[in-house]
């Protein structure tokens, strides 16, 4: 390529970048003049209804008693009210309001919201992150001003404000009386605010009435790879006044309703990870919530239909505003928690003992690890790795305690020997038990770490599939690690386990195997529970393959660590920190230490109080 072919490239790619400069900016003014142009037609209509009923010859004084609204509709008309009546009639078009964060484009049917559009994320398709978008999605006042209306049934006179990126919509009654929807979205911001004022409507509006009806309809788009990981962790929420406690529809339901009697200050929508949330400033009287989920096979790619039937207060007065809020974005922990009005706790995060865990240590290592590193394989290593340190301790009491039972085997089994008929069964624990005592090892040590370890299993089920970090980012396989990985899908579905094979999964499944048997060798007592064996060694790992198949890939990678970093620590302290016949002599030594016949505890006095008392009706009945 010479010089002269490379400048007219260059000159090529200039002239085509201005050009799509110029001719954006061209259709944001031609967008804006036609604005304009309808906001003037509609403006217009209504100016010639209000001259015409200027020019109507006064009627007498309506009688006292007679409600000056409940008029006749003329024919063919639906409302006796001209302006309605020529509100009903129009043609839909939209506006629109975005900054870097989100993209919310307006109908004048209804003067509502018909979609929004999250910026800085994709489906798992690839396309633009609509939450949800379309006419089905509805934002309505249902009240009665005389008649009864739908503010959904008409097209509002929309007047846009570029200066502070705001848009208003207009419901005319009178050249007196109006409703307003008022929007305004700020930059860098995932809030878009709401006022609803009314103007002169307390000439409409009864005396009587103490709050209006706000139907909120939103059909939420399925985003995810996984319908049903997504659908498990989707549901609406709803949050007291004064109280830090969130409150949930049911989850992994088909469908749920609630009806809430007392005030609310706001209500989710949540998918997996997104939301919408209606902020009610001065809170909503009550309320009726429901959702429900669509066929995973619909062709409209929806996941649910989600819809908050919302009472508002109202006031009679020549002007009210009732101010609202909606917060489109993502369900990121710190940045729902930087609103200070407990968004944070619509992630799902487990019980309250769970949550803490989540919330006070996976949650700020997480965070603190990702300000480093951008590989989140490698986060979770690091995680796995910390976590195992913090309970290696009681890891340790473990190993030592399943040591010392292993040493006393043979002593065990003289005990057995002695003792062969069920009969004994009572002075066969008595002398195991004794034997114990007097060397010091506690049955019950080998519990510790499970008992510790237990809570963050559980922490890190719920954790993984809802931190919207992973969502979309890739390791080794794994194009998705919020979602199922998958090397081979399947051509038919299997009940329970899907449709597709989780490499992770299946891993994880191998250790858990192989750690169980691993850990079997290291206890005395497993072949006097041939059950339990059989359930740890087999049914557990295939278990967890069904349960993790379809779950998040970095759950199952996580329990994958998890289980490696354990086999590897009882390898470590079998093989350098436990010498059996040493640890042996110890016990032989303490136990010739000890008194003949050692105190017992009062446990240990009331277990055998029973055991006697069990044997003793066991002969009654011979």
């Amino acid at each position: 390529m010479n010089k002269n072919t490379l400048w007219a490239i260059l000159l090529i790619g200039a002239i085509l970048a201005g050009f799509s400069i110029y001719n954006s900016k061209v259709a944001k003014e031609q967008q804006r003049e036609q604005f304009v142009r309808d906001s003037i037609a509609r403006q217009k209509a209504m100016e010639t209804i209000i001259q015409e009923e200027r020019d109507k010859p006064q009627t007498a004084p309506a009688e006292e008693g007679v409600d000056r609204q409940e008029s006749v509709h003329a024919p063919g008309e639906k409302y006796s009210n001209a302006f309605l009546n020529q509100s009903l009639q129009g043609e839909e078009f939209f506006h629109v309001l975005e900054n870097e964060k989100i993209k919310v484009s307006f109908t004048n049917k209804g003067g509502q919201p018909y979609s929004v559009q999250i910026k800085g994320f994709k489906t798992y398709n690839g396309d633009s992150l609509l939450f949800f978008s379309g006419p089905s999605n509805k934002l309505t006042l249902d009240l009665y001003a005389g008649e009864q209306i739908n503010t959904g049934d008409f097209f509002l006179v929309p007047h846009y404000f570029e200066e502070n990126n705001s848009l208003t919509y207009s419901l005319y009654f009178d050249q007196n009386a109006h409703i307003e929807y008022i929007y305004v979205l700020e930059e860098g911001s995932h809030l878009l605010s709401m006022n609803i004022r009314l103007v002169g409507m307390d000439r409409y509006i009864p005396r009587n009435v103490t709050q209006l009806d706000l139907n909120w309809n939103v059909d939420i788009r399925h985003l995810e790879k996984g319908f049903d990981n997504e659908k498990n962790y989707s549901t609406i929420s709803y949050k007291y006044p004064n109280t830090k406690d969130v409150e949930k529809l049911a989850q992994r339901k088909a469908e749920d309703r609630e009806t809430i009697k007392t005030r609310v200050e706001w209500v989710a929508l949540q998918q997996q990870f997104f939301s919408a949330i209606l902020i009610a400033d001065q809170n909503f009287n009550s309320g009726d919530l429901s959702y429900r989920f669509y066929d995973p096979g619909n062709t409209d790619t929806l996941l649910m239909n989600c819809h908050a039937y919302m009472q508002i207060p109202f006031q009679q007065s020549a002007e009210q505003s009732i101010p609202l809020q909606f917060y489109f974005g993502p369900n990121g922990f710190y940045s729902l928690k930087a609103y200070d009005r407990s968004f944070e706790k619509i992630i799902p995060l487990g019980g309250v003992l769970i949550s803490w865990i989540s919330r006070f240590l996976i949650i700020p290592i997480f965070n603190f690890l990702s300000r480093y590193i951008s590989n989140y394989g490698l986060i979770i290593l690091l995680m796995t790795i910390f976590i195992k340190l913090i309970i290696s301790p009681f890891t340790y009491r473990s190993h030592m305690s399943s040591a010392k039972m292993r040493v006393l085997k043979p002593e065990i089994d003289k005990i057995n020997e002695k003792y062969p008929k069920k009969e004994d069964a009572m002075k066969k624990q008595q002398e195991t038990m004794a034997l114990y005592k007097k060397t010091g090892v506690n049955v019950m040590g080998g519990c510790w770490p499970m008992l510790f370890q237990m809570p963050i299993l559980f922490a890190m089920f719920r954790f993984f599939p809802g931190s919207i970090e992973l969502r979309q980012q890739g390791f080794l396989w794994a194009d998705d690690l919020s979602g199922y990985d998958s090397i081979l899908d399947l051509p038919f579905k299997i009940p329970l386990y899907g449709d597709h094979i989780s490499l992770f999964a299946l891993l994880m499944a191998l250790s858990m195997f192989f750690y169980s048997k691993m850990n079997m060798k290291q206890q005395a007592s497993s072949q006097q529970m041939p059950g339990m064996q059989g359930m740890m060694l087999y049914f557990m790992p295939l278990m967890m393959l069904v349960v993790c198949n379809n779950l998040s890939a970095a759950l199952s990678y996580y329990y994958l660590l998890s289980n490696l970093i354990t086999m590897l620590q009882t390898w470590i302290m079998q093989r350098f920190f436990v010498d059996e016949d040493k640890l042996y002599k110890q016990l032989k030594e303490k136990a010739e230490k000890s008194p003949a016949t050692p105190k017992k505890s009062k446990f240990q006095q009331r277990l055998e109080e029973m055991q006697r008392q069990q044997q003793q009706q066991m002969k009654n009945r011979k």
